[in-house]
C-alpha cells in the first residue's frame, strides 16, 4: 500500500485559495463591472438617467435607481459573502435582461452586430461565473 507524503508547508495553492483575503479579492474582482457601473450611475446620476433614456427604459429615473440598487447591492452581497446566492442571482438576472434590452445584436447591421455579439458572449460567461459563485456559496 502506497502512502502519500506531504511536506510540513502544505500545498501553497490550497493555502492561497483557502485564505479569507483571497475570497474577498476574487469576489470583488468578479463583481467589478457591476459595482463600478453602479457607483458611476450614483455619482453622475444624470448621466445614468440619460443612459436609461437612451435605451428606451422609462421612467428613466426609476430604472437608474433600480440599476444602482441591483448593481451595488448585489455586488455587496457577493463580496461580503452574505446571502451570496441572492446577490449572484440578482446580478445574473440583471445581466441576462440587458441582452434583449440593450445588446440585441440580431437586429443590428455589421460591424455593430459582431461587436454586440461578443458583448453578449461575455455577458453569458459572467452569468456562468455568477452561477458558480451561487453554487459554491451553499
Amino acid at each position: 500500500m502506497a502512502t502519500t507524503q506531504t511536506n510540513s508547508f502544505g500545498n501553497p495553492l490550497d493555502a492561497l485559495t483557502g485564505s479569507t483575503w483571497f475570497g474577498y479579492l476574487a469576489r470583488t474582482i468578479l463583481t467589478f463591472a457591476f459595482w463600478g457601473s453602479g457607483l458611476s450611475k450614483l455619482i453622475d446620476f444624470n448621466a445614468g438617467v440619460a443612459e436609461m433614456a437612451h435605451f428606451g427604459l422609462e421612467p428613466a429615473v426609476v430604472f437608474n435607481i433600480a440599476t444602482i440598487i441591483v448593481q451595488i447591492g448585489g455586488s455587496a452581497l457577493v463580496i461580503l459573502n452574505r446571502w451570496t446566492w441572492l446577490g449572484a442571482g440578482a446580478l445574473g438576472v440583471f445581466t441576462a435582461l440587458t441582452i434583449p434590452l440593450v445588446h440585441h445584436f440580431w437586429t443590428m447591421e455589421e460591424p455593430m452586430r459582431t461587436m454586440e455579439f461578443h458583448v453578449v458572449a461575455e455577458h453569458i460567461t459572467v452569468i456562468g461565473g455568477l452561477m458558480v459563485v451561487a453554487w459554491k456559496s451553499r
